[in-house]
């Protein structure tokens, strides 16, 4: 398991245990994080937006169907070059100091 540094959008600081065969949406939703990825991680909601802060270097690129959830809510709420989507975000041994913010959501 890889232990994933949050800070919540109140701003609080919290350490997420996360293993690489589930996406990080699964983890920070169930830690009470304020992920809330009703659409389960099908690309259709945009409520698991976050900000990678470091670490996150090694992830692959963003896909079409991420890009295109990300342009949509970027009317809403602040879309960075390091947002993505937690529901498309696996950890794994390439991670191991990660850091995120839980982003805003439309």
């Amino acid at each position: 398991m890889a232990s994933i540094s949050v800070t919540t959008r109140d701003g609080a600081k919290l350490q997420i245990k996360a293993s690489p065969a589930i996406p990080l949406m699964e983890f920070l939703r169930d830690g009470s994080a304020g992920v809330e990825g009703i659409c389960g991680g099908e690309l259709s909601c945009g409520t698991c937006h976050i900000y990678i802060d470091a670490g996150g270097e090694s992830l692959p690129p963003r896909s079409e169907g991420e890009q295109a959830m990300l342009d949509a809510i970027a009317d809403f709420v602040e879309v960075r070059p390091t947002s993505r989507l937690s529901c498309q975000v696996f950890v794994d041994e390439s991670t191991p100091d990660m850091q995120v913010t839980v982003g805003p959501v439309a």
